[in-house]
């Protein structure tokens, strides 16, 4: 298994989410790749190397105030994007 961030997948999943309840955010590429980087930049890095590492850390990411902090996370990249996309409004 190569090094992996196991917060990548946790933060596109929930932002998956968060881009279907609300119709009013923009669901281009750009503009996801854009709330996703800015998340991670807010959130703690969970690296793997192992596939037994990996079934750990997914588990304790599913925790409460793992999942709160991913949110906080997203809402906040997602209001930074809505009010600065790098393309046209549509």
């Amino acid at each position: 298994m190569k090094i992996k961030n196991c917060m990548e997948d946790f933060v596109f999943q929930h932002l998956d989410g968060f881009l279907e309840q609300n119709q009013n955010i923009c669901k281009c590429e750009q503009c996801k790749t854009d709330i996703a980087v800015l998340a991670l930049n807010r959130l703690k890095p969970c690296y793997v190397t192992t596939e037994k590492g990996d079934l750990y850390t997914r588990l304790d990411l599913y925790e409460t105030e793992n999942e709160v902090d991913i949110f906080i996370a997203l809402g906040k990249a997602i209001d930074i994007v809505e009010a600065n996309p790098r393309h046209v409004k549509r």
